[in-house]
């Protein structure tokens, strides 16, 4: 059938609490006449045909619980590399057996540690014995690894029927930055992680159910869903549509985190000292995108956010700023030699221009994409990400393929929510 937008009910487009995983399957409903797929032969059957297309290892399951609510005592997840990431109380659902495979794409990087085989471009992939058709392909948010959206995803698409892939992005952790031979490389294979994960996924489903996916869905939250706006750009062929939640924005022109990162790094101090520059201080920080009504986060964001972030991500495009010091230093003071809260992208040399324009986005969408926001994000601040996202893919005379849902009271960490559950609103939310 063709591709086309559903609404999302009236209380999301408000502002209402939305589920990722739901607002993906309002992309494409499943086509008319079309019934679930039982692989036949009993749960499981032919298991030691399972193949993962350009896999150098793969170890396959058969699992009587793929979600979370079995996968946890199993030992097909890790909580690790989803911890904070959703509320407590989210639910879990259950009642999806099927066949799991965890393997690895050849490598030369050791980041991940996972299974104990140190070894990189590791991705999950799940199929459900009852399958509705589609495919729900990710990669995760941050640097973390491949179960990074158990929770917040994998569990919701799997029990709507559709198989479920997730790829770490090719290398993982803190000095992901390490990967790669030149400045922007480590990202850039991200990138290319994803895409070799869509085609890989497509083909193991076509073998496995005898007929390929009907629809395909890319979706990610925070460096998640930047991919997903990359991989509508640049290879829209592969997807018939993405849900992006908070993608990070990259551009050569700005703004991206190097730009109002540092000015949350320079001023954030004096706010919280609470002397005579409070004001000041906190009149630039909302200058820099960060919004009036975010105060309340903003200790946590700095202690944990904003500094390693800038570092890190400063440290992949732009390391010669600090010279031979990795990732600079750590909650320096401004006037600090090479301290990244005097950082000032506009003014570093055109080969830092040059490494963003590697991972860049146009807005040049190919297929239909839905981007969800929270408007209490003060990690990547919805004036400073989103809403210029938006009008990119405007501007690119793509505006008919875009919807925008700007979440109110919604934030970055959604763990947050139970530290403010009168003051935020949760992101995954069933109801």
């Amino acid at each position: 059938m063709p591709f086309s937008f559903r609404p999302l009910p009236r209380s999301w487009r408000r502002g209402g609490p939305a589920a990722l995983a739901l607002a993906a399957l309002t992309l494409t409903p499943v086509p008319a006449g079309a019934a679930p797929v039982n692989t036949g032969g009993g749960h499981c059957a032919h298991l030691t045909q399972v193949r993962v297309p350009g896999a150098e290892h793969q170890r396959v399951a058969c699992l009587d619980e793929l979600t979370t609510a079995g996968t946890v005592t199993s030992g097909h997840t890790d909580p690790a590399d989803w911890a904070g990431l959703t509320p407590r109380d989210l639910a879990v659902p259950s009642g999806v057996p099927g066949i799991q495979i965890d393997g690895y794409f050849p490598d030369t990087s050791t980041t991940n540690t996972n299974h104990g085989w140190n070894h990189d471009a590791q991705f999950v992939m799940r199929l459900p014995d009852r399958w509705n058709g589609g495919l729900v392909v990710a990669g995760t948010p941050g640097n973390r690894e491949q179960y990074a959206n158990d929770r917040a995803i994998a569990d919701w698409v799997l029990s709507r029927g559709y198989a479920y892939a997730a790829t770490d992005k090719g290398n993982t952790g803190l000095a992901f930055y390490r990967d790669g031979k030149k400045p922007g490389d480590a990202i850039a294979e991200w990138n290319d992680r994803l895409t070799q994960l869509t085609r890989a996924a497509r083909a193991t489903l076509a073998r496995h159910y005898h007929r390929p996916p009907s629809r395909t869905l890319v979706t990610g939250m925070s460096n998640g869903g930047y991919l997903v706006r990359w991989q509508l750009e640049n290879h829209p062929g592969l997807y018939d549509g993405g849900v992006d939640w908070e993608g990070t924005l990259w551009r050569s022109d700005g703004p991206t985190l190097l730009n109002f990162l540092p000015e949350a790094l320079r001023n954030y101090p004096a706010y919280a000292s609470g002397g005579e520059e409070a004001d000041a201080a906190r009149r630039a920080l909302h200058a820099a995108g960060f919004p009036a009504g975010s105060e309340f986060l903003w200790p946590y964001h700095h202690k944990v956010y904003w500094d390693l972030t800038q570092r890190i991500y400063r440290e992949e495009l732009d390391p010669g700023f600090d010279g031979p010091t990795e990732a600079g230093t750590p909650f320096c003071a401004p006037g600090t030699p090479a301290c990244d809260a005097d950082y000032d992208y506009a003014a570093r040399p055109d080969k830092v221009r040059r490494a963003m324009e590697k991972i860049a986005l146009t807005g040049q969408i190919g297929k239909p994409l839905i981007t969800l926001h929270g408007t209490l994000d003060v990690l990547l601040p919805i004036a400073q990400d989103s809403d210029v996202y938006a009008r990119m893919v405007s501007q690119a005379g793509r505006g008919e393929l875009h919807r925008y849902y700007r979440i109110q009271g919604g934030t970055h960490t959604d763990a947050l929510f139970d530290t403010h559950p009168e003051r935020l609103r949760r992101r995954c939310h069933v109801g």
